[in-house]
C-alpha cells in the first residue's frame, strides 16, 4: 500500500514521505491514527505544502538550534489554567499547552513532542521545562503558571 505520511512515524519516515507499507499496517493504524493519507495523484500535489510546513517547523543545525535556544530562553512564558483557591489546578498542564504558551509569547512554533516536562506541573507558580532543539541542544524555559 502506498501512502503519504502526514507526521512523524518512527522508523518509517517524515511528513511528505510517500512510503509503501503492508496493507494492514496502513488500514488498521496509520489511516486511522491520522499519520497518513492515501496516495493518489491528486493527493500527490499536497507533498509540497506538507514538506513547506515542515522546513518551517524544522531545525536545520546546531548552530540554528542555538539561535532558537536563545530566542526561547528570552521569552516571559505565562499560561493561565483553572485553579482552586489553594493553588492547585484542575488537571495538569500538558506539553501542548506549553507549546501553545510559547507560541503565544512570541517565540517560534514548536512541536508539542519536544516538550520535555520532569514532573507533572499540577500547582501554580514557576517551573522549568525543557525543549528539545536538536539532539546536542536543549533549551529550558521559566513557565509561569497563573490561575486564571
Amino acid at each position: 500500500m502506498k501512502l503519504i505520511l502526514t507526521t512523524a512515524v518512527d522508523k518509517l519516515g517524515v511528513p511528505g514521505d510517500v512510503v509503501e507499507v503492508k496493507d494492514g499496517y496502513g488500514r488498521n493504524y496509520l489511516l486511522p491514527q491520522g499519520h497518513a493519507i492515501a496516495w493518489t495523484r491528486g493527493a500527490e500535489k499536497q507533498i509540497e505544502g506538507i514538506q513547506r510546513a515542515r522546513d518551517a517547523r524544522e531545525i536545520r543545525g546546531v548552530e540554528h538550534a542555538q539561535q532558537v535556544r536563545a530566542q526561547i530562553e528570552d521569552l516571559k512564558v505565562e499560561l493561565p489554567v483553572h485553579a482552586g483557591d489553594t493553588g492547585k489546578l484542575f488537571g495538569s498542564v500538558t506539553p501542548a499547552d506549553i507549546a501553545l504558551a510559547v507560541k503565544k509569547a512570541g517565540g517560534p512554533a514548536i512541536d508539542k513532542r519536544t516538550v520535555q516536562i520532569a514532573k507533572p506541573i499540577k500547582t501554580v507558580g514557576t517551573h522549568t521545562v525543557g525543549i528539545k532543539l536538536h539532539d546536542a541542544v536543549t533549551a529550558h524555559v521559566a513557565l509561569t503558571v497563573v490561575a486564571a
